[in-house]
């Protein structure tokens, strides 16, 4: 006589251990949640049984699920989108859709198991698991639920598998095939048979093992059955019986009374595998929770890329394109990325969703390291390639987790002057070719958000000018099937006028006037067109040239692409609905009355977030060692705040975690973007800096001492070349400003002193040591450009030592100054100078400003790199000179005034030879040559 194997009572043990887990974890991670979602397309009475037993046994071991109700009349499209939509769902740690699918309309059901993403599929459906468990990867797939109940009960009787024969009667996706692979990958010797198997009893009798699935009432009788057998029925079918109120019973696919009388342990159906079915959804739910949960860990599997260095260090482009990077979503996978919250760009690069921030929110960030430099010079100082090798140097040689943040470039300098700022040498982002060019495209995203607003500001005076008040407000207004409504935003303009009225025919005449007239004020439009590329032609043009434009011109100009305020907002914003609100706020004009007029008032922020919704997700990178990157914005630092976004900093101090490092740069001089990155970044982000990188190189500094000009494609004087202490002592009158200037802030800085093969041991030791006597935390000669992250691990070591103190970081002014005393702060305290000069022009833009309400804003300068003062000639630390301020605008969405200072110009221009000349493309292989 069989002994029962109660899938109820199994069921019932798994389930209280699964409750046991899940409170376990949450003592540890009160976030942990397993989630479960649950599709349903119309309402078939038998699944809405199902259905209902699911989510109460849900409940009640504390997994959260939900039930997703679709109609009858859902389409194939719904149902993927609906899936995809539970995909992109953090919260969701398994999918399953009920079937059959009750619906009006034919819809593919191996197309929708498949759209699970692999990950979620809990059913153990999807053709990846299935293609897992069929060649025996266990441990990487989801093994189906009814199967793997079946295994449990199995495995429950104390008979061992290995060894033994099996049958499975049946060949089903869902219960047969699979059935026959685990109980293979256990060791038993399996025949699967089914309708067209002959002598199908003998197949069946000589089996240690079976398992039925054939959806026939009681078709396997007691004489198909060996003695001593475990018989495991997954059968569930209805059968007529008088004696029954309802006139029918359930039955398996085995004859239950004939069966128990040689069988050694027997399943009863119902109370046999159907409850074991359930308790493994929720098992497999768990599990996968569990693996995300194991992505929320601080614990990276990163595997780095090898080095294979040569001497002489061959070029940029050259060594970037020996190196093989690994596919972009393995690198993600590899830092605990979800697959949910990467949108690949191609195989290099991908786009990482901010949902990231939500997931991690409760974990601690880790150290945050700014690299900064001296005053630039065109000897170059390798701020890039440091922070790259810095960050090569933590991941490789300190083996900690490690993000470096960076600025995309823009093309203006990457075809004009300078090239490409990927880094150099063994330190660098690669690709480095998408890296320097189009990436993924968030510049020519900004570039159409700027340009359409310059549009509509344009088309907007022409309509003002042409029509009278009620014509205006019938084409702003129109009338749609015999109503007149406002949009959304046509109502946020309302409200900002004070008109409580949200029937178009309610309001009065003056108020329509209100409504429809900006009244540009066109002297004070400050909005110009954008464009990606060096064109020193394009700062001063006419515009409304055109027979139709009725004479309507006017004198504007174009700025570089990531000089836009747009620009600037992207690097500055911390969420898809802070940038919405900084969008609505931007100031391109003031009306004639004085009052600011915003891109809301144009009715267009909501195209604008439209055109840049993707832009706001950082780009994942990786360098040539396969340490991560975020490369996302590009503001200039002597035109706009010059750092990479708030966003990726975020995102990459909750990736790295307490015990790892972020490091981002900063353009240009410290008295440039570290200024910024301190009084305008560190603001908005709240985020608090740990140390800075200050990087020098002797060459430059003796530049800084008066050493001669450099010409390019001239061969470099012999006081660049050759030991020369007097002129390297008087340079490091720059370096040590810009230590005090760091200092300021309250934060310790470590001198990075980027060496090459011409500077002698004299020369790096005296500016060690001038570094550490004027206030630098330490200073260390760095070798990554030859040597990648080994060359970089003193820097490393010293970074390390250096966030480990205490730190006292302070803003160097308080916003409640008026617009002019921080001006004045920053010109004295980071520049040197004796004070400053408004010009008749910009003390006009102040008043407008103050009368505004703009003065509580933080100070972005413009102006130029290469000088502490407003004179590019003036170099190391010069003193007795007074600032002029030729001009200031407002930035009002961005979050900044900012002055422009000399002859600051927002558009560079091309030089005689630009960088182009080199830039090529190979017709056969498709690579890129002459990148800098």
């Amino acid at each position: 006589m069989a002994k029962l194997l109660s899938g109820k009572d199994v069921s019932e043990d798994i389930r209280q251990k699964l409750k046991v887990e899940i409170d376990e974890i949450k003592k540890s991670n009160a976030n942990f949640c397993p989630g479960l979602a649950i599709v349903q397309v119309g309402g078939r009475e038998d699944s809405n049984v199902y259905i209902r037993m699911k989510l109460k046994n849900a409940e009640a071991v504390g997994v959260k699920a939900q039930h997703i109700k679709l109609p009858k009349s859902s389409t194939e499209e719904e149902v993927v989108q609906t899936v995809e939509r539970l995909n992109n769902d953090a919260a969701v740690h398994g999918i399953i859709v009920q079937l059959p699918m009750d619906s009006e309309n034919t819809i593919d059901a191996h197309l929708v198991t498949n759209t699970i993403s692999p990950s979620k599929d809990v059913d153990g459906l999807h053709q990846s698991n299935a293609g897992k468990l069929a060649r025996g990867d266990l441990e990487d797939c989801i093994i189906p639920c009814t199967p793997r109940g079946c295994l449990e009960l199995i495995k429950r009787t104390g008979v061992e598998i290995k060894g033994k024969r099996a049958v499975v009667l049946g060949r089903s996706k869902i219960v047969g095939s699979p059935m026959s692979d685990l109980l293979t990958w256990n060791h038993a010797t399996v025949t699967v048979c089914h309708s067209r198997t002959v002598d199908l009893n003998e197949e069946v009798k000589r089996a240690d093992i079976v398992v039925v699935a054939i959806g026939k009432p009681e078709f396997v009788t007691g004489d198909w059955v060996k003695d001593g057998a475990v018989v495991i029925d997954c059968g569930i079918n209805s059968i007529p019986d008088d004696t029954k109120k309802s006139g029918k019973r359930l039955v398996g696919d085995v004859q239950f009374d004939t069966v128990k009388e040689v069988a050694a342990w027997i399943t009863p159906v119902p109370g046999g595998v159907g409850p074991m079915t359930v308790a493994m959804l929720l098992q497999n739910t768990v599990e996968q929770a569990k693996r995300a949960g194991c992505q929320t860990s601080e614990k990276w599997n990163l595997k780095l890329l090898p080095l294979a260095l040569r001497t002489p260090v061959p070029s940029d482009i050259e060594i970037a394109q020996s190196q093989t990077p690994r596919n972009i979503d393995v690198l993600a996978s590899e830092i605990n990325l979800l697959s949910e919250e990467v949108d690949l760009y191609g195989k290099k690069k991908a786009k990482i969703s901010l949902a990231v921030l939500e997931r991690l929110k409760n974990r601690k960030n880790g150290k945050y390291v700014v690299v900064t430099g001296i005053t630039p010079t065109p000897l170059g100082e390798g701020k890039s390639t440091t922070t790259v090798g810095l960050a090569q140097a933590i991941g490789s040689q300190l083996q900690r987790n490690i993000f470096a943040c960076v600025r995309q470039p823009s093309q203006g300098p990457t075809f004009g002057i300078k090239g490409g700022a990927a880094g150099g040498g063994y330190s660098q982002v690669i690709p480095m070719e998408e890296f320097n060019l189009h990436l993924t495209g968030d510049i020519h995203a900004i570039t159409a958000a700027n340009n359409l607003l310059a549009a509509q500001i344009e088309a907007r005076m022409f309509h003002e000018s042409t029509q009278k008040d009620e014509a205006l407000y019938k084409r702003l207004v129109p009338e749609s099937k015999g109503k007149r409504e406002f949009s959304t935003i046509q109502l946020r303009r309302l409200k900002k006028l004070g008109i409580n009225k949200t029937d178009p025919n309610e309001l009065t005449q003056e108020e329509v006037g209100r409504f429809v007239r900006l009244d540009f004020d066109p002297a004070t439009i400050t909005w110009q067109r954008v464009m990606d590329t060096n064109d020193r032609f394009l700062r001063k043009i006419t515009v409304g040239q055109g027979p139709l434009e009725k004479g309507h011109t006017r004198e504007c100009q174009f700025d570089i692409t990531v000089a836009s305020e747009i620009m600037a907002i992207l690097a500055l914003t911390t969420s898809l609905e802070d940038m919405k609100v900084r969008l609505q706020k931007m100031v391109v004009a003031s009306s004639k009355s004085g009052e600011p007029i915003t891109a809301d008032d144009l009715g267009i922020s909501g195209a604008l977030a439209v055109l840049m919704k993707d832009a706001i997700r950082p780009n994942l990178m990786q360098t040539l060692e396969g340490t991560p990157v975020f490369v996302h914005a590009g503001p200039f630092a002597n035109i706009a705040h010059g750092n990479s976004s708030i966003i990726a900093d975020k995102i990459a101090l909750k990736l790295v975690g307490e015990n790892g490092f972020v490091v981002t740069e900063a353009g240009f001089g410290a008295d440039i973007g570290m200024e910024k990155f301190f009084n305008i970044k560190c603001r908005y982000s709240g985020l608090v800096p740990n140390a800075v990188v200050l990087v020098a190189t002797v060459r430059a500094l003796k530049m800084h001492g008066g050493g001669p000009i450099v010409t390019a494609g001239v061969p470099l004087p012999k006081a660049y070349t050759e030991e020369n202490l007097d002129l390297l002592e008087k340079g490091c009158s720059n370096l040590n400003k810009q230590i005090e200037n760091a200092n300021k802030f309250g934060v310790p800085v470590v001198v990075a002193i980027n060496s090459f093969v011409t500077d002698t041991q004299s020369e790096v030791q005296l500016v060690q040591k001038l570094a550490r006597e004027n206030g630098a935390f330490d200073a260390v000669i760095c070798q990554h450009w030859a040597q990648g992250g080994a060359g970089a691990v003193d820097l490393a070591k010293a970074i390390d030592n250096a966030t480990q103190t205490q730190c006292n970081f302070k803003f160097l002014y308080e916003l409640g100054l008026s617009i002019e005393e921080k001006i004045a702060i920053i010109a004295r305290e980071i520049y040197g100078a004796d004070g400053i000069e408004l010009l008749p022009q910009a003390q006009e833009q102040v008043e407008r400003y103050k009368n505004q309400g703009f003065t509580a804003l933080p100070i972005c300068m413009a102006k130029t790199h290469l000088s502490l003062s407003h004179d590019a000639t003036l170099k190391g630390a010069p003193k007795g000179f007074t600032l002029p301020i030729r001009e200031v605008r407002a930035s009002i969405g961005a979050g900044f005034i900012y002055p422009l200072v000399g002859t600051m110009s927002t558009m560079p221009g091309l030089p005689t030879r630009p960088c182009f000349y080199d830039i090529d493309l190979d017709p056969e292989t498709e690579e890129v040559t002459g990148l800098m």
